[in-house]
């Protein structure tokens, strides 16, 4: 960004109070801020009151070797106990996960039969030679044996790496190597739209050019064929037949590392973000319960893979450890209908729905006919997550998800933060359509100008996270040097997560998405995030995503992508109309040069709008690799799109 701030050309006047009703029963009220204003000792009571520790911590924060933060790191605990063990005498007859598979069968699992599946495996894992520190990759779809997976290692001290089971050979063996993993566990394939992705085979290219890894645990799901290695591959079933279903939790320093999880940087090798034991589970029990409100009989459905930073946190720790039944969903949520979602809803009585904005915006663009063919009057609770989400989205998604009753929690963090960071408390906190409104308690976030000056409000600039927090990255696995230079060299003291942020006049955050998307128009900070809502709040638009190209007069040009919703036809008419809509919705200077209408976007398998992307198409660029996309093959239609849009 060229200048101290951004451009503030959207305005949001709705505001959203919580009903009496919802306020009455919440489990955080307004209270709760000024209770967190000394936010160590908040923190501390959060770890002592949800946790069960075998030593208790008497030190919640250590700051000593700055940035490399410590937390309640002389309390000893498990996870696997935390999420399972110290459920069994009151809750063990109660469904963890209500299982749903794409081709139509389901399973419910209780906290009891949970904990005798992670046992059995985590004994399995000792049998083949896994010790506390080693690590285990895991390359699976959305199936029970994932998250049991993860618990048995937790159970045994082990360190998980979950890959998502979308991703390519070579970026699975990127992964094991960089993390030198010692037990693969996967599955023959995955069902996805009603056809096969063969996780084995790929996990076979991967694994030779990796060897660290020892063994390979197969769970059979899709029964397709697959090459087993004598001496290194295994059955998962074979394997669990004769195990034990009870494991000794191995006892944990609450700094002992959990688990590995990758993240793309921007160049170079993925980062691998480190968690730890203790301040991770303070951080996603605390925001699982006080975020969703979370009650005895509620069905929470986080609709995330279980690959992401997402599915870790709010499926399995937040929730297991918080004692909620869950639900795990195995395929896409247009297969085999565009309805599929809202059935599971109706089918399981869900009460609270967590998804994507770009799931939503599909959602949109399917069509309002098929979320109102089910009864979706269990939900009391609404989500999102992964990015902004535009404010006629939120608007929909109240409206034909929620009926107008349900709270909706924007909530804004990443795959380092470990736990949500900036959101509402349902209870406690009105929202405004596309904002995260503020920061968690215990949790301290500004915005701030290049040098790291606070901006003020109203005003725009660099988020930046003011103090440590207990569900914090501790480091890069490997790299302490990338640590310090890619999150805390930017501003001297403060965490900098990349992203920029407006606030209103009454303090509201408003994520503006990665500062690397901002763009310079006529030397004009502008967000994508505002253009993209802008031309999605227009009717006949279902999603956008907007990109700066260069232009030899202003510097650069903004060029938008767009998606119809059903039934309506993008044409020069529409094109003339939606530049004029965006003209008078947030200015002259963020009107489109070029917009082209396109089926659909390029998606990672997260969901996210691959923006860089479509600036390399806008350009006229040659186009890297796209085989971890989600759609790969939209990116060539969009292309030709494109340079028949600049040849008009």
């Amino acid at each position: 960004m060229a200048d101290t701030t951004l451009e503030n050309l959207l305005s949001e006047e709705r505001v959203f109070p919580p009903s009496p009703e919802f306020v009455a029963a919440a489990n955080a009220g307004p209270e709760i801020y000024d209770e967190s204003a000394d936010w160590e000792a908040w923190w501390m009571k959060q770890a002592l009151e949800r946790i069960t520790w075998f030593e208790e911590p008497t030190v919640g924060l250590n700051a000593e070797n700055a940035p490399f933060y410590k937390w309640f790191e002389d309390g000893k605990l498990n996870l696997s106990y935390n999420c399972l063990d110290r459920h069994l005498d009151t809750i063990g007859d109660k469904v963890a996960y209500h299982w749903v598979g794409e081709p139509g069968d389901t399973r419910d699992i209780t906290y009891a039969e949970l904990h005798a599946e992670v046992s059995k495996f985590a004994n399995a894992l000792k049998s083949l030679g896994v010790e506390k520190g080693d690590r285990v990759a895991v390359y699976m779809g959305m199936i029970p044996e994932l998250p049991i997976t993860l618990l048995a290692c937790a159970r045994i001290g082990a360190i998980h790496s979950v890959v998502f089971g979308g991703f390519s050979s070579d970026s699975l063996a990127d992964r094991i190597q960089d993390g030198e993993a010692k037990v693969l566990v996967t599955q023959d394939g995955s069902w996805r739209k009603g056809g096969v992705f063969p996780l084995k085979e790929h996990a076979d290219v991967s694994v030779a050019a990796c060897p660290t890894i020892e063994k390979v645990v197969v769970v059979e799901r899709t029964k397709n064929e697959v090459s087993m290695t004598d001496g290194r591959d295994l059955w998962w079933h074979d394997l669990m037949a004769d195990q034990a279903a009870d494991c000794e939790p191995e006892v944990m320093d609450a700094e002992d590392i959990l688990y590995i999880l990758y993240t793309s940087g921007t160049t170079g090798k993925p980062k691998g973000i480190v968690h730890t034991q203790g301040g991770y589970l303070a951080g996603v029990m605390a925001t699982h319960d006080l975020v969703f409100d979370i009650k005895d009989d509620d069905i929470f459905w986080c609709t995330a893979d279980i690959g992401w930073v997402t599915g870790h946190s709010y499926i399995v720790y937040g929730p297991l450890a918080n004692g909620v039944t869950g639900v795990m969903y195995e395929g896409a949520p247009d297969s085999p209908g565009f309805d599929r979602l809202w059935q599971i809803v109706d089918d399981y009585k869900v009460t609270i729905f967590y998804t994507a904005p770009t799931a939503i915006r599909a959602f949109m663009k399917w069509g309002d006919e098929y979320p109102a063919m089910h009864d979706l009057s269990s939900l009391r609770l609404l989500g999102t997550v992964g990015e902004p989400i535009n404010p006629e989205a939120w608007m929909w998604y109240n409206e034909h998800i929620g009926y107008g009753e349900c709270p909706i929690v924007d909530t804004w963090w990443q795959t380092e933060t470990g736990a949500i960071m900036i959101t509402p408390l349902p209870g406690a906190v009105a929202t405004k359509p596309g904002s995260a409104t503020f920061p968690f308690p215990g949790i301290g976030a500004t915005a701030v100008d290049e040098d790291g000056n606070d901006v003020g409000v109203p005003g725009g600039g660099f988020l930046a996270i003011t103090r440590p927090w207990p569900s914090m990255l501790r480091t890069i696995w490997g790299d302490d040097q990338r640590y310090v230079d890619t999150y805390w060299s930017r501003f001297d003291g403060k965490y900098f997560p990349g992203d920029g942020v407006k606030r209103d006049d009454e303090g509201y955050f408003w994520m503006l998405g990665r500062v690397d998307d901002i763009m310079l128009i006529a030397g004009h900070n502008i967000s994508t995030t505002e253009v993209e809502s802008a031309l999605v709040s227009h009717p006949a638009v279902a999603e956008a995503a907007v990109v700066g190209r260069a232009d030899p007069v202003t510097g650069q040009a903004i060029a938008a992508f767009v998606t119809v919703r059903g039934g309506v036809t993008g044409d020069d008419a529409l094109l003339k109309e939606l530049r004029d809509h965006v003209a008078e919705t947030i200015g002259p200077i963020a009107k489109p040069k070029s917009i082209v209408f396109t089926a659909d976007l390029p998606k990672t398998r997260s969901g996210k709008i691959m923006r860089r992307l479509l600036k390399d198409i806008s350009e006229q660029r040659q186009l890297g690799d796209v085989t971890t996309l989600a759609n790969a093959d939209i990116v060539a239609t969009i292309a030709a799109e494109s340079a028949a849009s600049a040849d008009d």
